[in-house]
């Protein structure tokens, strides 16, 4: 079949994008708003753009109310925000963070998460996260849907047993981060393999350290 998108509504885009484009990596974002609300919450259009500098980017969609969303006023306001990496022991604390409560509400204490100060910026870090990227605000873009913003990671904190300092490998054995589908939907990252190159096969355990 053949779609022109010029001839697809929004929501008819979205949904063949959403659902087709995956798996997707999961943003749990914390920021800060002018109260000191600590705000949280999951985005699964983010990805990781480059080394230097080392940037991610984060897409918000806008409510269709026109209401800006609580995550992107404060990233508007103070240019700051943590991305943290979701792995399956959090995975349900996660989805709860993207249900829609008021602006004086922390989703963090309501789900339960704990918090660290992080080093640079003024929003916290989500203790019981595997892996949290101090960002500052590096560029932005705003089309008629999305409030789309590129960070530059300042610092990263990774839970102790999941990189090797010595060579820089992360254990890939400690590590089961989660991935988004369509909806509710998400997938486990344990199913792995590794597609050798040249006469020599990797072993069967090198994909634990990469």
């Amino acid at each position: 079949m053949d779609l022109d998108f010029g001839k697809l509504t929004e929501h008819q885009r979205y949904k063949l994008m959403a659902s087709l484009i995956i798996p997707r990596p999961i943003a749990l974002v914390t920021t800060v708003n002018a109260q000191g609300v600590v705000n949280a919450a999951p985005f699964s259009m983010f990805n990781m753009l480059g080394e230097e500098p080392p940037i991610v980017m984060i897409s918000l969609n806008k409510r269709e109310s026109g209401e800006i969303k609580d995550t992107a006023a404060n990233i508007l306001a103070s240019g700051e925000f943590v991305v943290h990496l979701v792995d399956e022991s959090i995975a349900d604390r996660m989805h709860r963070c993207g249900e829609h409560f008021p602006p004086e509400v922390s989703e963090v204490q309501v789900v339960g998460f704990s918090t660290i100060p992080s080093n640079a910026i003024k929003p916290p870090r989500i203790a019981e996260a595997p892996v949290a990227l101090e960002c500052t605000l590096f560029e932005k873009l705003e089309t008629p849907s999305r409030h789309i913003f590129i960070g530059r990671v300042l610092w990263m904190h990774a839970r102790d047993d999941l990189i090797d300092l010595e060579r820089y490998r992360v254990r890939l054995q400690n590590y089961f981060p989660i991935a988004r589908f369509g909806a509710s939907f998400y997938t486990r990252t344990r199913d792995r393999f590794a597609i050798s190159e040249g006469p020599h096969p990797e072993s069967s355990t090198s994909i634990d350290e990469i």
